[in-house]
């Protein structure tokens, strides 16, 4: 399940201006995966994209990663 919190920050970094500010939290329950993404609140326009596009994109390649896995997985997004 690390490393589905690799990917996903694999994917976030490059698109923030902070990087270093990224951090991923997870919580299991069951075969479920509950990954709350925190990042700058200047950044928050960039992860989430214009009308959520972005947003959309990182939580359907996180269900495909996580199927891989035989897991389920929800991404939350806060500042």
């Amino acid at each position: 399940m690390a490393e589905l919190k690799t990917i996903l920050a694999d994917m976030v970094k490059p698109i923030v201006v902070y990087p270093d500010q990224v951090v991923i939290t997870e919580e299991v329950k069951g075969d479920t995966v509950t990954l709350t993404l925190n990042v700058e609140a200047s950044d928050m326009g960039k992860v989430i994209g214009k009308h959520g596009k972005i947003a959309r994109s990182l939580r359907l390649i996180m269900k495909a990663a996580a199927t891989q896995c035989g897991k389920k997985v929800n991404v939350e997004i806060r500042d």
